[in-house]
């Protein structure tokens, strides 16, 4: 397990930046030398994110081993360049879960099963599990303090200092500080409150990141220092920033890092170098040119509200491409529904150099989705199909260009003519017997590549392209990969590459001839154990950039490291305008 644990709290609001200051701060260790972790705890009693609404929790990510996580692992993945196991994410759900099945089989010998010890022991052991092999593990705990969820999370890092000793754990508290208008002051007050419920439970903050609007002053820090009895150079400013990737540089001017190895008992490893990373943040910042993407999704609007996390992954993944394309990356988000009518399309989509559908799931704005595609194929502007993109540009290309009206995927329509879109029979068999759980693809999967399309052309440039035993070793790290639908180790091959996935239709493949002989080419694909081949990589010949895959290509996203399908998407984007 770790030696060291650094854990990271929110205080007086939700969504106040606690993950990504997590992941800056896990940056920040990294280029200092150490081997870091992170776990993220969530409150809820669900048992993972799989089943959460994407407008009130944002996307789910899906970890390389196939679980459904909150999407600040994602956070974490992207800052630190690694993979993370569905393990590291702790949920209330789980650990009740476990406690039962474990009193069910007897494994407490007789024991009164009480919230403490056993619920806090939980806990501690999945940490330690989550640690193992690593010099520091951040713990981030979702919600606020205050919050009756939190309270067996915070008793356990209590109980997690007693083990390890106070040298060993670091508290660092992430609060709020507001302007109100009406003052234009910024105010202490809720940071007080945060603080003082924080001690409540016998955790003093080693550090304090204030996030607000502007830079904290020295008239607020001082506030604060005496307060909370903590010497002001830990009191750190956490202004609202654009580029988030600039968030750990701004925290190393104020030596953040140091500071945190200091209160660890810990000396740097080796000299930190952030200069590739600050290229990039600049390049984002002021970049040579710019392109204009419209994203047509369907979790954009609640109320008067906008959620542009819904799409995060995206997001960042179009940012990761145009940051090593020299290019600004403007994201335009276009609600479906509003174009089913394929006479307003024109009107709307005419002034972007790229389109992107992104996944998700149900019939909601499906048509207008589908209308996008078409707009895209039809005027050769640049196209990217994430997962339900990939299927929808399947069903556009059916309709329009087979002709086959009425073609459909059995998701909305489950008596189409023509189902271009299906369940599998191996995935009927297996719902006729309710097991619904391994119907679906969930992690990473190989896929072969033709090596003359446009996609092997660019993950070979970005050096994605992985050798059988890269293939063979990713496996072997997925405790679950046996267990997990369609799973085939796969042959010699020099066009493997590695992707993850989170759907349960597939591209029905009684129809995949005629989709070739027509111009769709069939660019990649998973092998089952049955021996079917699933479709994974569409492209249309004769189109500037026109590229859907079955599979979510931003969960291997990164800022040091793109993924090819977005890198190849902008750059076409870029050359087109």
């Amino acid at each position: 397990m770790a030696d060291k644990f650094v854990v990271v709290i929110g205080g007086v609001i939700s969504g106040v930046g606690k993950g990504i200051a997590t992941s800056s701060i896990g940056k920040i260790l990294k280029e200092f030398g150490y081997n870091i972790t992170a776990v993220k705890i969530d409150p809820y009693i669900n048992y993972d994110a799989g089943t959460l609404r994407p407008t009130e929790h944002g996307e789910v990510w899906v970890t390389y081993d196939g679980g459904e996580v909150d999407q600040d692992l994602g956070n974490y993945e992207r800052f630190l360049g690694m993979h993370l196991p569905r393990k590291n994410n702790i949920t209330t759900g789980q650990v009740y879960d476990k406690i039962i099945k474990n009193e069910r089989q007897g494994k407490y010998l007789g024991e009164t099963v009480q919230f403490i010890p056993h619920i806090p022991n939980e806990i501690i052991h999945r940490i330690k599990v989550a640690s193992q092999g690593y010099d520091i593990c951040l713990i981030e705990i979702g919600g606020t303090v205050g919050d009756y969820e939190n309270i067996p999370f915070l008793f356990a890092m209590k109980s997690l200092e007693k083990q390890f000793s106070k040298d060993n754990v670091l508290y660092v508290l992430v609060t709020y500080m507001p302007i109100p208008s009406n003052i234009g002051e910024m105010k202490t007050k809720p940071t007080q409150q945060a603080i003082k419920q924080l001690n409540e439970h016998g955790i003093f903050p080693d550090i304090i990141l204030c996030r607000g609007e502007k830079p904290l002053d020295t008239v607020r820090r001082k506030k604060i220092e005496i307060y909370a009895n903590i010497a002001s150079q830990y009191v750190i400013s956490a202004p609202d920033e654009k580029v988030l990737y600039a968030i750990p540089l701004n925290f190393e001017k104020e030596n953040l890092g140091k500071k945190v190895l200091q209160k660890l008992k810990l000396t740097p490893k080796k000299k930190p170098d952030f200069s590739k990373w600050k290229k990039l943040v600049n390049v984002i910042k002021s970049p040579d040119k710019s392109v204009e993407i419209a994203m047509v999704g369907k979790y954009v609007n609640i109320g008067e509200f906008s959620l542009k996390d819904s799409y995060i992954s995206v997001n960042q993944s179009l940012e990761h491409a145009g940051a090593h394309l020299d290019t600004g990356v403007n994201i335009n988000w276009i609600e479906a529904e509003e174009l089913e009518d394929y006479d307003k399309v024109n009107e709307m989509l005419s002034r972007y150099d790229g389109i992107v559908v992104p996944g998700g799931f149900g019939s909601k704005g499906v048509e207008g989705k589908i209308n996008a595609i078409r707009y895209a194929r039809e005027n050769k502007i640049p196209y990217l199909g994430l997962c339900y993109g990939l299927q929808l540009a399947v069903v556009e290309y059916a309709r329009n260009v087979l002709g086959m009206k009425g073609a459909n995927t059995t998701e909305i329509d489950k008596n189409t003519p023509f189902p271009v879109i299906d369940i599998l029979e191996s995935q009927k068999r297996l719902m006729a017997k309710s097991n619904y759980g391994n119907t679906m693809r969930l992690g990473s999967y190989c896929a072969y590549l033709d090596k003359t399309s446009y996609i092997f052309k660019y993950y070979k440039l970005l050096n994605r392209v992985k050798t059988i035993e890269e293939v063979h070793d990713y496996y072997r790290k997925d405790e679950n990969a046996e267990k997990r639908i369609g799973i085939v180790k796969p042959e010699e091959s020099s066009t493997l590459v590695l992707e993850r996935h989170r759907h349960r239709y597939e591209v029905n493949p009684d129809y995949i001839e005629k989709f070739e002989k027509s111009g769709l080419t069939i660019a990649g694909y998973h092998r089952m154990k049955d021996g079917v081949k699933l479709v994974e990589f569409i492209e249309i010949e004769g189109h500037p950039y026109f590229v859907a895959t079955q599979a979510h290509p931003e969960f291997e996203s990164s800022l040091e490291n793109p993924s090819p399908m977005f890198y190849g998407f902008i750059d076409s984007a870029k050359k087109i305008k």
